[in-house]
């Protein structure tokens, strides 16, 4: 047995504001999308298709960014790239939203810069840090 204690990561104040942000920006891409996914109502007959994929596509991506908040908060490095990734995804998706549906510019917009400040939160250095 052995008496040395086993050493505690203290989770940056950056960090700890990226997690509340990840899982805010999860639950909102999930609203968003589906919000796009019933506005197809409202499209022509031939883009109902594009919108309601587009739709499923922001729910299941916003509900793969929550599941991933948890590996964030507690610095493992796979689920830094994993919400990288994710993120990625979820700004092509919104900038996807903003080109074809006039209705949802000002939240993908929002959606994006909040995705751009999480991603500068886990790859700048005190962040950084946090994850190895």
């Amino acid at each position: 047995m052995s008496d040395a204690a086993p050493t505690v990561k203290v989770q940056p104040l950056l960090v700890r504001v990226a997690v509340v942000l990840v899982y805010l920006s999860g639950f909102v891409s999930v609203a968003i999308g589906i919000l796009v996914l019933l506005s197809r109502y409202q499209v022509d007959r031939a883009e109902v298709l594009p919108v309601s994929l587009l739709g499923a596509g922001v729910i299941l991506f916003g509900l793969l960014t929550v599941a991933v908040a948890s590996g964030i908060a507690r610095g493992r490095p796979g689920a830094r790239l994993l919400l990288t990734i994710y993120l990625v995804i979820q700004t092509v998706l919104h900038i996807v939203t903003i080109v074809t549906a006039d209705t949802w510019d000002w939240t993908s917009i929002a959606e994006v810069a909040l995705y751009a400040f999480i991603g500068v939160a886990v790859w700048t250095p005190p962040g950084s840090r946090y994850f190895r």
